[in-house]
């Protein structure tokens, strides 16, 4: 592949669970690219149900791969949902962004936030993973992946906790609005 690859490496929000093929937020993300003339394609590493290890698991292989320019970074809600520590997630989180950018990417890191259930000391101690890793390696960062989206009712699916095909317009246009800028 060649050097405008973007891989995007995320869990269900990214891997468009519940929604038609061809109609997520990375495949919109895809048509914006090429709607405003960039060369750059998207490959979507993104698996349902995946963690940060998980995802650590896999980044070399998808670096080898596609040798992206940009490695957009969208997992950590599944370490959350499972409780696990954030200091896991922030260990994994970090070893994915040092491996991608050994490899030659940049990252774009999209963060997420927890539902209210999980309880306001972790929820803040897990958010507060997403702007450290940023500050650390300096990252452009995307606050809130589902920020239009995640308490508005008629944007997710009956779960609660995945988006609809209403909601996949609006996260592609907020992960552009950061990425966009950066392309150009």
């Amino acid at each position: 592949m060649s050097a405008e690859t973007i891989v995007v490496l995320g869990d269900s929000i990214s891997a468009g669970y519940g929604i038609e093929a061809g109609k997520g937020w990375v495949d919109l993300l895809q048509k914006k690219l090429e709607a405003e003339k960039f060369p750059h394609q998207v490959v979507n590493e993104s698996i349902s149900g995946d963690t940060s290890a998980g995802g650590l698991a896999r980044i070399d292989s998808a670096l080898a791969r596609h040798s992206p320019e940009w490695v957009l970074l969208e997992l950590g809600g599944n370490d959350g949902l499972r409780g696990l520590t954030p200091k896991q997630m922030h260990d994994n989180l970090n070893e994915i962004v040092k491996r991608s950018k050994q490899a030659g990417a940049q990252v774009l890191l999209l963060g997420m936030r927890m539902p209210p259930n999980l309880g306001k000391r972790y929820i803040e101690i897990f958010y507060q993973v997403y702007p450290e890793l940023a500050k650390e390696h300096d990252l452009p960062f995307v606050p809130f992946i589902l920020e239009d989206v995640a308490l508005k009712a008629e944007l997710m699916q009956r779960d609660r906790i995945h988006p609809n095909a209403d909601a996949q317009p609006i996260i592609a246009e907020k992960v552009w609005e950061y990425l966009g800028p950066l392309l150009k």
